[in-house]
């Protein structure tokens, strides 16, 4: 296991840190005095903000820690991740998805369902949402844990309790607002210090050049330098996936489930200040996601080939998750570390805070609103909001410790988005783009879904059924999830009464009112449909770099 060597300079920066984002949940408790203030900040956020916190909130455990061992593990085609799995479908929430989103004023991605379904599907969701974001939380937990048990050399499960008491003094004190505002400090720490870690491990190698010399003396070889070669039907490549699954599985089924469903990112979205703001908050997270690999995949692959006998699993220290920790200890002085140790702490806060929020704000609105207490005040919801707030910190606690057993985090989350996500996007892109989908067709749709995905982790994980890699038996999880809840959907459908089409207006496309020519006086730079196109450019342009 790495080691730190902080100096005092390090522990003062740190508890600036800690100082701050506590005095921001201080700050923003003074904002709130409804229950759309404390669940969605009112509604009132400018789109640089919420763009800025869109990303920050994907920037947890995950990104940090998963795509940094993704790249010690994988190599250059954890860029499929980013420029395949991400950008896309990020596209497709700001111009498709948001109109219906926001336009319809719903609170929450499962109330969208509820509307377009009916209760059943509705419920199912919202008890499945939840129980996914204990489950994210946890991830996140146990890396924030894990850092600082390394800084202070504490035990694991002290540094996770005390992480998360830190997160929900700030999400009880302010809510989205203080999580948002959180996040956007949290962008910045990362940025800055990652930036400084990537620049001093290059050097140390010689460089891009110099590192890629080392990669292909490595286990990864020259298959380690590609993104695409090796991607032909049967996955000769380091991640084990041919293109049908890291197009399909990855680039549409795991990364738009993810993206337009996951609402402890369509959150952020939905705080926006009006519609184009709404649409642009994706977009502006969507520029960062470009470049984010240079962050992340780089470290991981410095540790492969400066950590002696890295990712053979046979100390602490080999395994892939600890990649980033392994060359902050190895290159960052006094006082960088710091700021390094900093950036850790801040990427696995705002994922939890994310998902916490998310957490909160479904339970509050989805289940115990709809379901239970409908006619309450709002402070009534906000003192319920806190509770669950708390609810869902401690449940991630628990999760915490089935991460823990994984030796690359990204699997599991990969695996939880097969059983969550991929299902939920077959019943949201049907339901948005087909008129006769029914209440029952949508639930049904669900439920197979997960059980489709359910069944073949289980078969994998026995060994009846084989793929190229766990990662790769995610993917196909995936795909079979998408699959079974769309021919389920559709059967269920065609055989089940479907709903007035007056009870569709404004859930459908082509049923909404939308005008294509609202942003046409604004400068470029507020234009959804321009900044798409520039992103989508620069997207081609570095997958074809990285061929």
């Amino acid at each position: 296991m790495p080691t730190f060597d902080a100096s005092a300079l390090d522990y003062v920066i740190i508890a600036i840190y800690f100082v701050t984002v506590l005095g921001v949940g201080f700050l923003a408790r003074r904002l709130i005095k409804t229950d759309l203030d404390f669940f969605l900040s009112g509604r009132r956020l400018p789109a640089w903000i919420t763009g800025l916190a869109f990303i920050a909130a994907n920037l947890g455990a995950l990104e940090i820690l998963g795509m940094a061992a993704n790249g010690a593990q994988y190599g250059v085609a954890t860029v499929h991740f980013y420029w395949i799995g991400a950008i896309p479908a990020m596209v497709f929430l700001a111009l498709v998805m948001m109109p219906f989103y926001y336009g319809s004023k719903v609170r929450s991605v499962p109330e969208y369902l509820r509307r377009r379904y009916g209760n059943e599907a509705h419920l199912f969701n919202a008890l499945s949402f939840a129980v996914a974001t204990v489950l994210i939380g946890g991830v996140n937990l146990f890396a924030l844990g894990l850092v600082l048990s390394l800084m202070l050399g504490w035990s694991i499960n002290s540094a996770i309790v005390l992480s998360a008491a830190i997160v929900l003094t700030y999400i009880v004190l302010g809510g989205l607002t203080s999580a948002i505002y959180n996040e956007v400090i949290q962008f910045f720490v990362i940025v800055a210090a990652l930036g400084a870690l990537v620049t001093v491990a290059l050097i140390d190698v010689g460089g891009f050049s110099g590192l890629a010399d080392q990669v292909k003396q490595s286990p990864l070889k020259e298959a380690g330098l590609h993104a695409w070669e090796g991607m032909g039907i049967g996955g000769d490549n380091p991640i084990g996936a041919d293109w049908v699954a890291t197009v399909f599985g990855l680039g549409f089924v795991l990364s738009f489930g993810y993206w337009t469903t996951n609402f402890a990112e369509v959150q952020r979205a939905l705080s926006a200040k009006d519609m184009n703001a709404a649409q642009r908050t994706p977009l502006i997270g969507a520029f960062p996601k470009l470049f984010i690999p240079l962050l992340v995949v780089i470290p991981g692959l410095v540790a492969l080939v400066t950590v002696k006998d890295f990712g053979t699993g046979s100390a602490d220290i080999q395994q892939y998750n600890n990649a980033i920790p392994a060359i902050m200890a190895e290159y960052l002085p006094n006082g960088m570390l710091g700021l390094a140790i900093t950036a850790l702490i801040a990427s696995f806060m705002a994922g939890v805070a994310a998902n916490v929020s998310a957490f909160n704000t479904v339970v509050t609105y989805d289940l115990y609103q709809d379901y239970i207490r409908s006619d309450a005040e709002d402070r009534h919801y906000i003192r319920f909001g806190r509770v669950m707030t708390v609810v869902g910190i401690l449940i991630s606690i628990g999760t915490a410790f089935i991460a823990k057993g994984y030796e690359n985090i990204m699997n599991y989350v990969q695996l939880l988005f097969s059983y969550f996500n991929a299902p939920l996007f077959a019943t949201f892109i049907i339901g948005l783009f087909w008129k006769r989908a029914t209440r029952w067709g949508g639930f049904a749709g669900l439920v197979a879904g997960t059980f489709g995905a359910f069944m073949t982790h289980l078969l994998y994980s026995k060994g009846t059924i084989h793929f190229g890699s766990a990662l790769s038996a995610d993917f196909w999880g995936a795909i079979i999830a998408f699959s079974a809840d769309a021919v389920v959907t559709v059967v269920v459908s065609l055989a089940t009464q479907p709903r007035r089409l007056d009870d569709l207006q404004g859930l459908v496309w082509g049923m909404a009112e939308i005008d294509p020519d609202a942003d046409l006086e604004r400068p470029w730079w507020q234009r959804p449909v321009v900044l798409a196109v520039i992103i989508l450019a620069l997207a081609v342009i570095l997958n074809i770099i990285f061929i």
